[in-house]
């Protein structure tokens, strides 16, 4: 799930041990031109304290008003439509045409809610069934193929990281990649055998791996919603990772190095038991040309191309503008 969803459950989660009445709101469908997915909540507090978005702001002031007025929701949950109309539309800030279908649940003690807060923070992928009939919800594990779904009567909901990255290496670009990783809700697992590397990792939450990279990508049996990023710019590392990850599914492989490194590396992997069509799969050099020098920037780049992949975003690789030239001489 997505990490500013994770922090509405935290929120929704304190505010009921505090003692106040909170209402989870979530989007179930989407028609036309809609700001926020499938899945995304928003927890609203019963003073109108709000946490997470499901439009954007104009729906949660409507439903902050009538949380105020108690006139929301009852004891069991609904759904309500917003933007059926281009009037609503415009009114609720949507673009026109935009609809939003969203089940609005009381939380209570048979939410579950703490249960299900457990479980993400332990990097688990669970499915939240709920009631709409009682308000009670369970919970069971999920794999990466279910999807969220809504029948009238029961309200399924997946939770949990449905995304993982591995890093090879663990110098200081792979810090700033592990951590805005998490932030868009990747489990980040770093792999580097090098003892002086990983004794100095300081990034929480971060599944550390100590073995050689080659055997620690095929343990991790790599699905569709793997990436992999290696970073060390030593070929007995990298190259030992590629190896394995451009012939697992993972959606994205890529390798820090210039254009002429990575081309020589194609060139070295081609000696192996790869195909021409896997060795294509890899992205190297690694990220979206956006002039980036600094870790943090190099850090973007690579995550930026990764988010195009994933959401299935055409990338366009950018020009790189030509130097101006002052009396022969060069102009940076």
């Amino acid at each position: 799930m997505d990490s500013v969803d994770l922090q509405v459950l935290k929120s929704a989660c304190d505010w009921m041990k505090a003692g106040h009445r909170v209402v989870l709101v979530t989007v179930v469908k989407t028609w036309g031109s809609a700001p926020r997915p499938i899945g995304a909540l928003t927890a609203i507090r019963d003073d109108g304290m709000l946490e997470g978005s499901v439009s954007g702001g104009c729906i949660e002031d409507d439903m902050i008003l009538k949380v105020r007025n108690k006139d929301l929701v009852k004891d069991k949950p609904v759904t309500a439509q917003y933007g059926v109309s281009a009037e609503e539309a415009s009114r609720f800030g949507l673009p026109c045409g935009g609809t939003l279908e969203l089940v609005l649940e009381p939380l209570n003690a048979e939410s579950g809610l703490d249960t299900l807060l457990a479980h993400v923070q332990r990097h688990e992928l669970v499915k939240r069934t709920l009631d709409m009939e009682t308000g009670r919800a369970t919970l069971s594990p999920a794999v990466n193929a279910d999807q969220l779904t809504f029948d009238g009567k029961s309200f399924v909901t997946i939770h949990g990281p449905r995304w993982r990255l591995l890093i090879v290496g663990a110098g200081q670009l792979s810090k700033y990649l592990a951590q805005m990783g998490q932030a868009l809700d990747y489990n980040v697992i770093v792999c580097d055998p090098r003892e002086e590397y990983t004794e100095g990792w300081d990034v929480p939450g971060v599944d550390i791996r100590r073995g050689m990279p080659d055997d620690v990508v095929t343990e991790l049996n790599l699905d569709g919603h793997s990436a992999v990023v290696t970073l060390t710019h030593d070929p007995k590392l990298d190259d030992m990772a590629l190896l394995e990850a451009l012939k697992s599914p993972a959606f994205y492989v890529g390798a820090i190095g210039s254009k002429k490194n990575n081309d020589s590396r194609r060139e070295r992997l081609a000696g192996f038991d790869l195909s021409a069509g896997e060795i294509a799969k890899l992205r190297g050099p690694v990220g979206l040309k956006i002039g980036s020098k600094t870790p943090p920037e190099i850090a973007i780049a690579i995550l930026a191309e990764m988010t195009a992949v994933k959401n299935g975003a055409r990338v366009i690789e950018t020009v790189e503008m030509p130097k101006a030239t002052v009396a022969g001489c060069a102009v940076t």
